[in-house]
């Protein structure tokens, strides 16, 4: 297939990425992957030709529009792997290619990503190979921002960025962090209280409603009488029985783990 047949089929699956036709989408994307491998000029090959850079490129916005679409799909696996293979474009054939207007902002995705799945030694590996001055660029900062956060446990903030997303394609991670953040609020108000007032509940877990609240207690299973919520015995006898020494130890961890990263 030539070039200008891979254009026409990119263009299609664009069409399809953009109208939100997730399944059109996906099925082009397959073949236009499978019809790109015979373009030359791509790397690990990287041959010369009159067509290279128009090449290289079609095929770095087609793997740009993949991870979006993965996004789309919510699909993690999809998203990293897209990801690494777009990673040739930013290392093998930078020098061939114009700056792409979506690179922040795929990385910035990336970063949050590794938040989520709390791949946090990868996350810091991945801001390294970041230059200094695009890490004050809006869509990076915004995930290293969190990642602070996180480690402050200034969850509040983490709850609050939900709403000062740089991208609206940043939103399905968010909501995932979000749901992992008050996860561990109520891990940790499970341990600290014996109940709550649902008012009481509902700001601690930063609901914006009662409603939210109650429904978040049906699912971590926490018996509601009238207007309080009673935690689970089992988590606070759990506690009592965690030796000392073992406390200390995990504690002493987690500070030269935080020394290590700071």
């Amino acid at each position: 297939m030539s070039y200008q047949d891979c254009t026409k089929l990119f263009d299609q699956f664009k069409a399809a990425v953009n109208t939100n036709d997730v399944q059109t989408a996906k099925r082009l994307l397959a073949q236009l992957k499978i019809q790109l491998t015979q373009l030359t000029s791509l790397p690990p090959v990287l041959e010369k030709s009159s067509n290279a850079q128009k090449e290289i490129t079609l095929a770095r916005d087609t793997l740009e529009l993949a991870v979006f679409l993965s996004v789309k799909m919510e699909d993690e696996a999809a998203f990293e792997r897209n990801y690494q293979q777009l990673q040739m474009y930013t290392s093998d054939a930078r020098g061939l290619l114009l700056p792409s207007q979506h690179q922040n902002l795929i990385t910035g995705l990336n970063l949050l990503r590794l938040l989520v799945q709390n791949r946090i030694a990868e996350f810091h590996t991945e801001l390294e190979l970041i230059p200094q001055e695009i890490q004050q660029e809006a869509h990076i900062k915004h995930a290293t921002q969190l990642e602070q956060q996180l480690m402050e446990g200034a969850y509040n903030k983490v709850l609050s960025a939900k709403s000062n997303v740089p991208d609206q394609s940043y939103l399905y991670f968010m909501d995932k962090l979000i749901s992992t953040v008050r996860d561990e609020i109520a891990s940790c108000s499970e341990r600290a209280y014996k109940q709550l007032s649902v008012p009481e509940a509902q700001k601690l877990m930063l609901f914006t409603s009662a409603k939210e609240a109650l429904q978040f207690a049906e699912e971590r299973s926490w018996q509601v009488k009238g207007d309080v919520v009673y935690f689970d015995q089992q988590a606070q006898d759990d506690l009592k029985d965690l030796p000392a020494v073992e406390l200390m130890n995990h504690t002493l961890t987690y500070a030269r783990e935080l020394e290590r990263i700071v």
